[in-house]
């Protein structure tokens, strides 16, 4: 295939991370040209595909549905240098030490009692999307060393992002404070492969000493990540493809922390079935092939594959599936 010429930055960053080393966008800039070798040999194959001998470095499984009607949950913040990609480091802020933090999860009705203790050495504050509680009350600033305590009911069903409010917000969601709260509807589901996934991006400065990287702030302002991934890491689900049954009802928790680009989900060999937004239970959509998850929202996608092989599934906003949001359901009979 020849090589398509461009003067889109963009692209130059695109082609960068494909080949592994993401290079910053040069407003501006000419001749680069996007890559003509494939990480692996098929369809939407944006990264190379590994085995699944060994577990992915985030476990992408949902945690079971609770039956408690009172729910506890405790998070600690903590600076903690986190692998975005092999080789890559990152200074990350993080609840519990890890990006994203703990996936909650409850059930409708339920009450969630709440407490975050502030390790780290600056203000953090804790917003969930799931609670209709006064921010004003609730999501304040916690200074280094502090705690607060404060409870919610869990009234709307759905997948939902919780993350950091403190200002200025994008840099503590792109400093990796976010996370995946699931509130079950009374009536349980159908049984399925429950998996979740949060999406979110990495700007970083560029690596001068080999130290860890860092934010870099005009690059956020600027829409210009250097990584998109999934769950924290850069296409860790292509180097550790996910099991599933072949008729086997797999049912994605999708939230898109951002802080600033639009999901747009897609299993590429793969209809699916039904698609909640959001916390609707009514409705829902029916054989779509692609689906908008935005910025601070989540859905719920349920899917069955239908013959053995390997099915990717990427944000279908290409760029970003080359800087790493991608992976690979294994379908087995």
């Amino acid at each position: 295939m020849n090589a398509i010429r461009t003067t889109a930055a963009a692209v130059l960053v695109l082609a960068a991370s494909a080949c592994g080393t993401p290079t910053p966008a040069t407003p501006g800039s000419t001749g680069a040209q996007a890559p003509t070798a494939s990480p692996a040999n098929m369809s939407h194959g944006e990264a190379p595909v590994g085995t699944t001998a060994d577990p992915a470095p985030v476990s992408p499984d949902a945690p079971p549905r609770t039956s408690r009607k009172v729910v506890r949950v405790r998070m600690v913040v903590r600076d903690t240098i986190i692998q975005v990609s092999k080789g890559v480091r990152y200074q990350a802020w993080t609840f519990d030490g890890q990006v994203p933090g703990p996936t909650v999860r409850v059930t409708e009705g339920d009450s969630v009692e709440f407490t975050l203790v502030n390790a780290a050495p600056m203000p953090h504050s804790m917003d969930f999307h799931a609670a209709q509680i006064a921010p004003n009350k609730y999501y304040v600033n916690v200074m280094p060393k502090d705690s607060i305590h404060f409870a919610f009911v869990a009234e709307v069903p759905g997948a939902f992002m919780y993350h950091c409010g403190t200002a200025p917000v994008a840099a503590h969601i792109a400093n990796g404070m976010y996370g995946a709260l699931i509130v079950d509807p009374r009536t349980p589901r159908p049984t399925a492969r429950e998996l979740v996934l949060v999406q979110s991006e990495f700007y970083m400065n560029p690596d001068t000493t080999g130290a860890p990287r860092s934010l870099a702030w005009d690059r956020l302002l600027s829409l210009a990540p250097d990584y998109v991934t999934f769950n924290g890491r850069s296409a860790q689900y292509a180097e550790h493809p996910i099991d599933v049954k072949v008729g086997e009802l797999v049912r994605f928790y999708v939230v898109n922390a951002g802080p600033n680009r639009t999901s747009a989900f897609h299993v590429v060999g793969g209809i699916f079935e039904k698609v909640f937004q959001d916390g609707s239970l009514a409705n829902p959509l029916r054989g779509v092939q692609t689906v908008s998850v935005p910025v601070g929202g989540g859905s719920i996608f349920e899917v069955r594959l239908k013959e053995p092989g390997e099915y990717p599934f990427v944000t279908h906003a290409f760029a970003d599936a080359t800087k790493g949001a991608v992976g690979i359901l294994l379908a087995k009979p």
